[in-house]
């Protein structure tokens, strides 16, 4: 058997890297026609960071497991092709800010057809919008020139945690694979399922049709985004009433009916996923005339705009209702620790605020590079995941350093936007002594020491919990 995966990103790379590990007897290609990530997966640095990846891909990586730019070629050989590309939000036309960009898609499914000599199994492994099977098969059928071609359509939606996710392959809740409910449907099921067996335990690995497949995925997030929109509008009410949202998250997290996941209050949820399928699910409720079930969903995102810019005008408050000109260290710029992702990271629009009120920057985060920082806060929204971004010119108001102590060197303010463990090691006293007085820090994700702090010197704002005296006075 051989498998070939379209796309050689956070999802593709990893997910292929698992099943050549567990699958040593399978080859398995991964192709991309990004020459420069291409390059990436077959050096020693690897363009993405995921904890034990490095491990398993020097493991496999020339033994089953290979990169390359020849998509024509193993997509053309392969019996199971994942599909693993972009579907970004559309930033024009019909559903310009919430549907789903399907150009990539389509374009794949249109090079599968044409390089395609025997039957495949063609798997949606990206997050589409319900009934995207459905189009991909016409695509295919009409494009491919041999009609002895077969082509299954499945879905098996990935739902991986970025910072875990190797941990995530190697011990999933589920696998989810989707597919026709008919003779050949099953029998391409079994045999995805089948490369799945290696290493998961047959009742972890459901079955389902096509479409419940699909929108699984889109309301997984959904979810998930949810708890943490719920517990984020309770931290405004924490602060307005004097009660402590982690308190209230560890009350409410005991019941087993709830559980204590997605209970963290924080400065607002990111990554390459809960919005954008957020707005994706609104978008086909739209289309589907249930126009209440759109709105319930899209608070959903609302309350996570709030949040960020209810935090930006936590800081400009407390700092006299004025930060033009003055110094905001910003430590973390990832959106959560353990990955070096920053595709819709609450740090952008945090940062895109802070800026909006004239106040200069120093970013610190241990695995976002510079040039990565850079083009995020010059690129426009929903723009992030469509090719092409270019390397926009620098602004003297954003530094980015490599030294977190030099980013608080000098700093009015000290902003924590990711949850990075390193950043509660910190020499906070010798950090106090080199910023401005009052020096305050604004903590968006609950992660120091905060009576430590205080005691220190420090003016502090932890997100969700009780006011600190000298800002209450700054709101009076």
């Amino acid at each position: 058997m051989k498998i070939a995966c379209i796309g050689a990103g956070y999802v593709g790379g990893p997910t292929m890297a698992q099943i050549a590990l567990k699958c040593p007897e399978i080859e398995v290609v991964v192709v991309d026609i990004n020459e420069a990530r291409i390059k990436a997966w077959n050096s020693d640095t690897l363009p993405i960071y995921e904890p034990g990846l490095t491990e398993v891909v020097q493991q496999c990586r020339g033994r089953n497991l290979f990169f390359s730019t020849d998509t024509h070629k193993h997509v053309g050989e392969a019996d199971l092709v994942f599909v693993s590309v972009n579907t970004p939000t559309k930033t024009r036309g019909v559903g310009a800010g919430k549907a789903a960009d399907l150009t990539y898609w389509e374009g794949a499914a249109r090079m599968i057809a044409s390089v395609s000599k025997t039957s495949k199994i063609v798997i949606e492994k990206s997050t589409v919008p319900v009934k995207t099977a459905e189009a991909i098969e016409k695509v295919l059928r009409r494009n491919c020139s041999d009609p002895s071609v077969h082509f299954e359509i499945l879905s098996n939606p990935e739902f991986l945690a970025e910072g875990t996710a190797m941990a995530d392959l190697e011990n999933p809740d589920r696998v989810l694979i989707g597919g026709k409910e008919t003779e050949s449907g099953n029998r391409a099921v079994n045999v995805l399922k089948s490369v799945y067996q290696h290493w998961i335990p047959d009742e972890r690995i459901l079955c389902a049709n096509l479409w419940s497949a699909e929108l699984s995925k889109l309301t997984a997030n959904a979810f998930l985004a949810q708890r943490i929109s719920s517990i984020n509008s309770i931290s405004a009410l924490c602060e307005a009433t004097g009660a402590d949202v982690q308190q209230v998250a560890h009350s409410i997290g005991t019941d087993s009916r709830v559980g204590a996941k997605f209970l963290s209050a924080s400065v607002g949820f990111g990554g390459s996923c809960f919005q954008k399928d957020i707005l994706n699910l609104v978008y086909i409720c739209e289309m589907l005339g249930l126009k209440q079930v759109a709105e319930y969903w899209h608070s959903v995102v609302l309350i996570n705009d709030y949040q960020k810019q209810r935090f930006v005008e936590r800081i400009i408050d407390a700092m006299f209702n004025t930060i033009s000109g003055k110094k905001i260290a910003v430590l973390g710029f990832a959106f959560k620790k353990d990955t070096g992702d920053t595709r819709e990271t609450p740090a952008l629009d945090v940062c895109k605020g802070l800026l909006g009120d004239n106040a200069r920057l120093s970013i610190y985060d241990p695995k976002v590079t510079r040039e990565q920082i850079f083009t995020d806060l010059a690129t426009p929204k929903f723009e992030w995941d469509h090719p092409g971004r270019k390397q926009h010119q620098k602004t003297d108001a954003v530094s980015v350093t490599t030294d977190p102590y030099e980013a608080c060197n000098d700093a009015h303010g000290l902003a924590v936007l990711t949850e990075w463990d390193e950043f509660k090691t910190y020499d906070f006293e010798r950090i106090y002594e080199t910023m401005m007085k009052p020096a305050f820090i604004f903590d968006g994700r609950n992660l120091l020491d905060h009576a430590k702090l205080r005691e220190i010197g420090f003016i502090v704002y932890a997100l969700g919990k009780p006011l600190d005296p000298f800002i209450q006075k700054a709101y009076s």
